[in-house]
């Protein structure tokens, strides 16, 4: 009986010379065994290094693809092409203004996700408001009782009968969202008492940063109420019933007789290169792919109580004393994190590079180098509608660290340093977990960010650095250089263009164009927001020659060693012209 791979590679056609092969994968062809492929040729020495060429079309896959140590100097290119962790919805049957579907199954069981895209664009989970403007506000803060009250006139009184199962309150908490799960609603009066489920109901009620805003700061929280079919009342907007097994769709007007295709994501991730700190993955290129379709599950299972930049809370609780820091002020919490998924992920990894790829339709994060990856480019790229971050490199505090606490591992390799970003778009990003960014580096070294572009995106455009102290630690010599961001902070303040955390020495942010933010008028504080925002233990960072529209910056618990120079209107107009991808 022949085997898999003899099959693949009989679909494929092969060429070969003495030092390099190429494999064409069709449409319907598996690309996991056309690299189980490639890495034989390479060991077997019938090759020094393959190319897998993609047929263009949607590639569908039903596991993540695995690259490893022996898959080094591969090559997967692909115009035209996707990789995609999604599933085409088939069987919808018209039921008065909806569509429904039965629930679809994926491996051999009815699958559940977070996302559903119509006619390649993203539709709206079923929601109580279609616009953002017009958000209910909490009215107060039970952290002993874990309950939050809201207004009764907030909660539809079909709602208030019997809770829908996966009904969630997405809540708006100064630089983030939560999503929590609702357990009850008790109504009194002309309130609503609302519970949550655990874990994030602890979490919830414990952790002190971010917090939700209450009438007495002047911007109460607001907040949205999704996922319940009694939500579904606007066209674009869907609802999938876990417990029935069905999938409902208001369709568009131009969608109102059937002619529509619909796509759910299957699949949290979809490439993974994984090495180990002596056997690194090296020199491997994608070219000209497109990764979509992706989902993160966790927050239908586990809520979403983020700290910062969509980092979830692990365990987090406020400090009573306070911790005395030598060099930096006393510490008020605590807090342990987790990390979001992503389409692409690469840990212990060398020259790892992305060009003209496209990261898009993703219910996650899109890039995300994660640890012990070392060089690599992400060039000519587009990164676009993502629930979460667009491209994220480098450690936000390992598991075991407070996330306060200095981070210098005694093995320097953990630490992510020499990738390039650069030629690359990001926009319409962080579209569900409004905290998140464009580019979202924590604990980096030499990493430079040129000549991308950023804008539509929903908090602050390009986030460098982490920890919340000025130690000295693994970050250094990172350059952030004619960037141009606007159209930012689309949902959340405290932000800004370019914003940076801890001590960078030899850092540089220069020649960068910063404009154009976003006037939401929820958020908790309107005056909130800068173009360019050194925060805590910011020190050693070389800040000039960055244009903005005024001198709107904040150095909040800086450090030593920070130099800012020539940064405002009067910036000359030709490093203005200049930032932003090149022509």
């Amino acid at each position: 009986m022949r085997t898999r791979l003899s099959i693949i590679l009989t679909a494929a056609l092969l060429t070969l010379d003495a030092s390099a092969a190429t494999i064409n994968i069709p449409i319907g062809s598996s690309i996991a065994f056309g690299i189980r492929a490639a890495r034989e040729m390479v060991r077997t020495g019938e090759a020094q290094s393959v190319t897998i060429t993609l047929e263009p079309g949607i590639h569908r896959i039903y596991e993540p693809l695995r690259l490893r140590p022996e898959d080094s100097g591969l090559t997967i290119s692909g115009p035209g092409s996707v990789i995609s962790g999604g599933i085409e919805v088939t069987g919808w049957r018209r039921q008065g203004k909806l569509y429904v579907a039965d629930t679809p199954m994926f491996n051999g069981r009815p699958l559940d996700f977070r996302q559903l895209w119509v006619n390649d664009r993203k539709a709206v989970r079923a929601r109580d408001v279609s616009d953002f403007e017009q958000m209910a506000r909490i009215r107060s803060v039970d952290k002993e009782g874990h309950v939050l009250w809201v207004p009764r006139k907030s909660i539809p009184s079909s709602l208030l009968k019997q809770v829908p199962q996966g009904l969630e309150m997405v809540l708006h908490q100064m630089w983030c969202v939560a999503n929590l799960r609702i357990k009850s609603l008790t109504a009194r009066g002309d309130s609503v008492a609302v519970s949550f489920h655990d874990p994030e109901s602890r979490l919830q009620f414990e952790h002190p940063w971010p917090s939700p805003m209450t009438p007495d700061t002047g911007h109460p929280s607001p907040f949205y109420l999704t996922n319940a079919f009694e939500l579904l009342d606007q066209p674009g907007e869907w609802y999938h019933d876990i417990m029935a097994h069905k999938l409902y769709y208001y369709p568009l007007p131009d969608e109102a007789d059937g002619n529509f295709v619909a796509t759910v994501p299957a699949l949290e991730n979809l490439v993974e290169v994984v090495g180990t700190p002596e056997r690194p993955v090296k020199n491997v290129r994608f070219e000209g792919i497109c990764f979509a379709h992706t989902t993160w599950m966790r927050p239908s299972t586990h809520g979403h109580v983020p700290l910062q930049a969509g980092m979830p809370l692990i365990e987090a609780y406020k400090l009573r004393p306070q911790i005395d820091r030598p060099n930096n002020h006393k510490l008020d919490n605590q807090g342990w994190l987790g990390r979001a998924r992503a389409a692409v992920e690469a840990s212990w990894a060398e020259d790892v590079s992305f060009e003209a790829c496209n990261f898009n339709h993703l219910g996650g994060s899109g890039l995300d180098y994660r640890v012990g990856c070392k060089g690599g480019r992400v060039f000519d790229s587009e990164f676009s509608d993502i629930a979460m971050n667009g491209l994220v490199v480098g450690s936000f505090s390992p598991e075991g660290l407070e996330t306060h606490l200095p981070y210098s591992p005694t093995d320097f390799r953990e630490v992510c340093r020499g990738l390039s970003v650069e030629q690359t778009e990001f926009h319409d990003l962080s579209n569900e977990d409004w905290g998140c960014v464009a580019i979202c580096a924590g604990y980096v070294s030499n990493i430079n960010i040129s000549h991308n572009t950023i804008h539509d995106v929903s908090y602050t455009g390009i986030s460098l650095g982490w920890g919340w102290n000025r130690d000295l630690v693994c970050m250094k010599d990172n350059k952030v250089q004619a960037n141009l961001i606007y159209d930012y902070a689309q949902h959340m303040y405290d932000c800004a263009g370019i914003y940076t955390l801890g001590n960078q020495p030899g850092t540089v942010i220069s020649e960068n164009v910063v404009r154009d933010i976003a006037r939401p008028s929820y958020v908790h504080d309107s005056n909130h927001w800068f173009y360019l925002y050194t925060d805590e233990g910011s020190s050693n960072i070389t800040v000039r020659d960055n244009w903005t529209p005024e001198e709107k910056y904040l150095q909040n618990a800086n450090g030593p060693g920070n130099v800012w120079q020539n940064n405002g209107p009067q910036v000359s107009e030709a490093i203005k012209q200049r930032a932003g991808m090149r022509q």
